[in-house]
């Protein structure tokens, strides 16, 4: 009895630290360009073109900048089309990985 008590306890505070959903607003880019920007990499005539490029290519991953932060996006295919669009994302983020598990993802107002 005390056993499944501890049991139920532990599984209410997980579930009550959950994150709510929050919005994260910023730019889709890559983690290869996130930081220093695609005027280094030049893979296309866009900056669009070169998010594109370094996913394809090289392997990158794409990622919300919000200016200083830069969060990896759980949804690796809903971002292609923002690509270098400033953008609102609906998710929870993991403080630890920088990580948004996204629900949406839409152009910011």
């Amino acid at each position: 009895m005390t056993r499944n008590l501890i049991v139920g306890l532990l599984a209410f505070t997980g579930l009550s630290a959950a994150q709510s959903p929050q919005t994260f607003t910023g730019i889709i880019t890559d983690d290869m360009c996130a930081l220093p920007g695609h005027a280094s990499m030049k893979m296309g005539p866009t900056d669009a073109d070169c998010v594109k490029a370094c996913i394809s290519a090289h392997g990158a991953s794409y990622v919300l900048l919000d200016g200083k932060n830069v969060y990896i996006l759980s949804d690796q295919k809903t971002p292609e089309k923002f690509a270098a669009q400033k953008v609102a994302v609906v998710g929870s983020l993991d403080a630890k990985t920088k990580t948004i598990t996204v629900q949406s993802i839409a152009p910011a107002k």
